[in-house]
């Protein structure tokens, strides 16, 4: 569509609207001009304007609703997402890839969470890797906790970058999860993964970083072999 309407001038004017939200300060929530506004203001099209949009929308620049105005929208990891599962499905990248940069982020993101977590959310990543204890027979709940586990300690880091390229990755996650933990066929080899879980919450609430690094160093070392015993990694 937007090569029909000129790539140039849909290019232009998705330019024109990144440059108005950064010298106008806008936040998460505000208000963009109109469709009719941009199009006189631009010298373009209304249709010129509603395909800039619609691109800003697809990156998550920006958030369109029917009957309301645009408005900037907050931090979101689904583009950054969808663009690694295409990689993956596309053999652009493997699997391997994907578990080494976690690997790397993750164990720089446990010694940030350990030196900067709050009390609640100490208490929070504790009763995650709880919850996957007692969730141990449901596999599919105990998938997504150990999701949240993740995404907390991102959080925990106060590195706002680490939680969107941990949630980014949430979507191949829930695709090799189900490998990984089918492969963990006995009652020990499902413990020690939980017990990495336990370990890595306790000593980010024990403020204990190189304990948290080794135990999370521990848990990618599991997950990677369990994944090339499934023929994944």
């Amino acid at each position: 569509m937007a090569q029909q309407l000129g790539g140039g001038l849909v290019e232009d004017a998705i330019g024109a609207i990144t440059r108005h939200i950064r010298e106008h300060d806008l936040m998460p929530g505000d208000s963009l001009p109109s469709e009719s506004s941009l199009s006189r203001e631009l010298n373009v099209s209304r249709t010129v304007v509603r395909e800039a949009f619609r691109s800003l929308a697809a990156m998550r620049i920006i958030d369109l609703a029917a009957g309301k105005r645009a408005t900037v929208a907050s931090l979101d990891h689904g583009a950054m997402g969808l663009m690694i599962e295409h990689g993956v499905l596309t053999d652009q990248i493997g699997i391997h890839h994907i578990y080494d940069v976690r690997r790397t982020i993750e164990t720089r993101i446990v010694t940030l969470a350990a030196l900067r977590r709050s009390e609640a959310e100490a208490a929070e990543i504790a009763g995650l890797a709880r919850r996957m204890r007692a969730q141990r027979a449901e596999p599919e709940r105990l998938m997504e906790s150990d999701l949240d586990f993740h995404l907390v300690l991102a959080r925990a880091s106060r590195n706002p970058v680490f939680m969107l390229i941990v949630g980014a990755f949430q979507g191949i996650t829930r695709q090799t999860w189900p490998i990984g933990w089918r492969t963990r066929s006995t009652a020990e080899a499902q413990d020690r993964m939980l017990c990495t879980h336990e370990e890595i919450a306790a000593a980010v609430a024990g403020g204990d970083p190189a304990r948290a690094v080794l135990a999370m160093e521990q848990h990618f070392d599991e997950s990677v072999r369990a994944l090339l015993s499934a023929g994944m990694a």
